[in-house]
């Protein structure tokens, strides 16, 4: 199949569906998603020891009088060398919060901001059933893609994750694990006929207030 028919002609706000692209922008929703879903992609496993968890001897320094000095109490303080940490980082998570359907109303509102700009296209998988990155990279081309781009495809359309994920700045994933701070990120979004109708699924329509 040539390049010409891999991106479908449904790249117009009024070709798509609206239950997806249709949604007002909501700056503080998409905010708040984004936020949570960059927070959720944090490990959180940096770790510090304290005063208390450094290995050091319990001994005095010197004695408490006699010698002229200042007293001295434990050497692990954090102002002497190898003491420990003060206010240190620990092992935490950084989840945020977001309601379900806040959550859903931010993705429809980010997938609205790439149909008003023009910036969304159907991909037709089937035709990548051969990986070929160079069919691939003609596609984008073809349609004039700016970068940086999301492809958001289904785990059984592995052909054309294949063939996209080599192509500088394009972005392969699927569409189970695509956030709010993926599509809003991204300069242009193709989405696979599949995923499309997954996440017509998923998202449903708008949410009553």
């Amino acid at each position: 199949m040539s390049a010409k028919a891999t991106v479908l002609g449904k790249t117009t706000k009024a070709d798509l569906p609206k239950e997806l692209f249709a949604e007002p922008f909501h700056q503080s929703l998409i905010h708040e998603a984004a936020r949570a879903d960059l927070n959720s992609r944090r490990q959180g496993t940096a770790s510090t020891l304290t005063r208390g968890e450094v290995s050091f001897t319990t001994a005095k320094a010197w004695r408490q009088k006699g010698t002229g000095r200042a007293r001295v109490g434990t050497l692990g303080v954090s102002s002497r060398y190898g003491g420990g940490v003060t206010f240190g980082p620990k092992p935490r998570h950084y989840t945020v919060k977001v309601n379900r359907k806040a959550r859903r109303r931010a993705m429809r509102s980010a997938l609205s901001v790439h149909a008003e700009r023009g910036s969304v296209a159907v991909l037709d998988a089937t035709a990548f059933e051969t990986p070929s990155t160079k069919q691939a990279a003609e596609a984008l081309a073809k349609w004039g893609a700016k970068t940086p781009t999301l492809l958001v495809l289904t785990a059984e359309e592995t052909g054309a994750m294949k063939s996209f994920r080599n192509i500088e700045r394009v972005h392969v994933i699927e569409v189970g694990a695509t956030g709010v701070a993926d599509v809003i990120g991204a300069a242009s979004v193709v989405l696979s006929e599949t995923a499309l109708a997954a996440l017509e699924q998923r998202l449903g329509g708008k949410e009553k207030s």
